[in-house]
């Protein structure tokens, strides 16, 4: 998991437990669930009752004599978490895969590109012939000029990490590079070995 990735996945958490208890108080309160099941919420919990109200009468004419500043301080604070909701949104939406790879070279030449889903695929089948891998998945990420190679690999019961990296490298990565012509190309693998039933001793 990538630190962006994982920022993502923590900023939605928090937003759906939010979201979450929110809906849950206004939910119990529009239900009537307190009075109906005896429950006692807690001292000083809002909304317990179908008409209670997130603001009162007194809370909003106390805010209103704070001055005229207040209102605006209100406003430009809604602004500014709406334009910081439309920027995450907005990088979410962009690219994070390169989409075309150069081939034989940066500029490519002749203007072919080759396409990182294609490329990925060629990688995971060569990869999957290899001696002692039962399946192999590619992801190449990254943008344009930055690609990140992800490699996943299900080994046999009869595979080897070592020889199976080595094979690796030797064959579908180096002809990877040799296609694109990126000397740089960062790799990440992952082993992992398939599940099989115990072997019976006679």
């Amino acid at each position: 998991m990538t630190p962006r990735s994982a920022l993502n996945r923590t900023l939605l958490a928090l937003v759906g437990l939010v979201l979450l208890g929110g809906g849950l108080l206004i939910l119990f309160a529009g239900l009537d669930l307190y009075r109906r099941h005896d429950l006692a919420p807690p001292a000083g919990w809002p909304l317990t009752t179908p008409a209670d109200v997130l603001l009162g009468s007194a809370d909003r004419a106390r805010w209103s004599s704070q001055g005229w500043w207040w209102w605006p301080a209100v406003i430009a604070a809604l602004v500014v978490a709406a334009l910081l909701a439309l920027g995450w949104l907005l990088a979410q939406l962009s690219r994070r895969r390169p989409g075309s790879l150069p081939v034989g070279g940066t500029p490519p030449q002749e203007g072919v590109e080759l396409r990182d889903r294609a490329l990925s695929e060629a990688i995971a089948n060569e990869a999957g012939a290899l001696p002692g891998v039962g399946h192999a998945a590619v992801l190449i990420t990254g943008r344009p000029g930055r690609h990140r190679t992800r490699i996943k690999l299900t080994l046999t019961p009869e595979g080897t990490p070592g020889a199976t990296l080595g094979a690796l490298c030797e064959g579908p990565i180096g002809t990877a590079r040799r296609s694109t012509g990126l000397t740089d190309m960062p790799t990440e693998v992952r082993l992992q070995v398939s599940r099989h039933g115990p072997h019976r001793v006679e």
